[in-house]
Parts: structure tokens; C-alpha cells; sequence
């Protein structure tokens, strides 16, 4: 097993997932040619699928328990077996946050109707709520009707605006496009610097083939434009980025290699 766990700082970073999904690349990329996809066999099994990953993230920073993201809950879902394995208590959860309103990232906001993570509140984007309760948007969006608004009618969902601190060493940063509320968490701790990336970037491929837009984003235009601008400055400040999507465990970082923007895993 890879390293799940990881510090920044005081901070402490335990990766969960929730299951190894696979798909062509082409059909997720759109932009991307094969040529240039056999530039990473690293990244596809034998099939020529992209290998890839439901990751979750538990954080313990200033004696409080933030999980990030809570998976699909699939037919085949590991997440809640992954957190036992790894020693995530879901009772100990303080806060749950939702980079955004995907149904890979609130799928076990609640278990048999009651929530998985009993004495937590749940955060969210505003302006990712307005999106996805919209009526034409809502009525094709079953898992916001099944794992998001239950949260609401139980008041324990608040939602938040721009950069919201969520502990002294965390801070939620507005990362528009894959959807319209997307959001990143920012970590400063003891000098060091981290990152959750959320779906800013989807696969290590787009560390170089950075204007690639996977077909999930909903935002095209700006998508791209917040992938540039935050793989940039992670590049240039070295910031330890947890990249929910990328090869397990999903630690690492984005240097500059060969004349190339790489991910470095450690």
C-alpha cells in the first residue's frame, strides 16, 4: 500500500478512497489524441484506460477533524472500509467539506438516509448550491436530491462564500469552471505549504497538457483558465498538492522537468 498518510506542517493528511474507476481517455479528454496519451503509460492499465481514483482526504489541523470530499458511494464503494483500515473515525468528524457538488463528492454525505458522519456539519459553495438547485438542473441531479438537500433539512449544511477559514492553517480558495462553485483548501502550516486540489486537474497528463478539459467540467472556458492559473502558482511555490483524482495516493508535486511541467509524486 502507498503512503496514505502525509504532514504539512501540524497539519496531517490521511488519504481514503472510495474505488479505481477506469475509462478511455479519449472519451473523457476530448482534447488529447492517443499519441499523446502514450506519452504516460504510467497512467493507463493494460487496456489503454486511464487508471483512476475516488479519493477522499481526512484532515487534522488545530485539534479538529475536516474530511474532504466523501466519495460515490458505488455499488462497489471502499470508502467507509478504507476509513476503519486507516483509523478515520467518522463519529470524530468535525466538518465535512465538499469542494463541490459532483456525485463522486457527496456520495456518503449520508448512509441509509442518516448522515455517515453523525456530529459533523457539512460545507459547501453557495454559488455551487444555486447551480445545482436550480429546477432544470435538479431535476436530472438524483444525488443532489439524495445526498445534498437531506443536509439542509437537517440543518447541519452551511454554505460559504470566497476564502473562508475554515482552521488557522486552512482556507478554502474559489476555484471556478469544472463546476460553478468549485473550491480548493489552501494549507499554511509552520512555514510549509499545501494544497487539496478538488477537480482543478483530473490526471497527472494535464501538468503539460494543461488546456485539456475533461468532459465533466461544466465551465469550459474558465475551467481552463483556473487550471493554468492554479498549476502555476503550485509550480512556483513547491505547495504539497493532495490530488484527489491522480494515482493513489495522490500526493505530490508540480515541477518543471526537461522543459516540461511534470507531477512528482512522493
Amino acid at each position: 500500500m502507498p503512503n496514505y498518510k502525509t504532514t504539512i506542517g501540524k497539519v496531517e493528511l490521511v488519504v481514503v478512497n472510495d474505488g479505481n474507476p477506469s475509462r478511455d481517455p479519449l472519451e473523457a479528454y476530448p482534447d488529447g489524441t492517443r499519441e499523446q496519451w502514450n506519452e504516460f503509460p504510467e497512467l493507463l492499465n493494460t487496456k489503454g484506460h486511464l487508471k483512476t481514483r475516488y479519493g477522499s482526504v481526512a484532515v487534522h489541523s488545530c485539534d479538529k477533524l475536516i474530511f474532504v470530499d466523501t466519495g460515490l458511494q458505488g455499488p462497489d464503494g471502499t470508502l467507509l472500509k478504507e476509513m476503519d483500515q486507516k483509523g478515520v473515525d467518522r463519529t470524530a468528524v468535525d466538518l465535512v467539506v465538499m469542494t463541490h457538488l459532483h456525485p463522486d463528492h457527496v456520495g456518503w454525505n449520508l448512509t441509509d438516509g442518516s448522515p455517515t458522519f453523525p456530529n459533523a456539519r457539512y460545507i459547501a459553495t453557495k454559488t455551487d448550491w444555486d447551480y445545482w438547485t436550480q429546477p432544470e438542473v435538479l431535476q436530472d441531479a438524483q444525488h443532489i436530491t439524495n445526498q445534498v438537500l437531506p443536509l439542509e433539512q437537517v440543518n447541519i449544511l452551511d454554505l460559504i462564500d470566497g476564502e473562508y477559514k475554515i482552521t488557522d492553517e486552512l482556507t478554502t480558495l474559489p476555484t471556478p469552471g469544472h463546476t460553478p462553485g468549485h473550491m480548493s483548501i489552501v494549507i499554511s502550516s509552520s512555514g510549509q505549504k499545501g494544497f487539496i486540489l478538488g477537480d482543478v486537474s483530473h490526471t497527472p497528463a494535464q501538468a503539460h497538457y494543461t488546456d485539456w478539459n475533461p468532459v465533466f467540467d461544466i465551465d469550459q472556458s474558465t475551467s481552463r483558465i483556473t487550471r493554468n492559473t492554479i498549476l502555476d502558482r503550485l509550480e512556483s511555490d513547491g505547495s504539497l498538492v493532495s490530488a484527489g483524482h491522480y494515482p493513489d495516493p495522490g500526493f505530490g508535486h508540480f515541477i518543471r522537468k526537461n522543459g516540461r511541467r511534470v507531477w512528482q509524486g512522493i
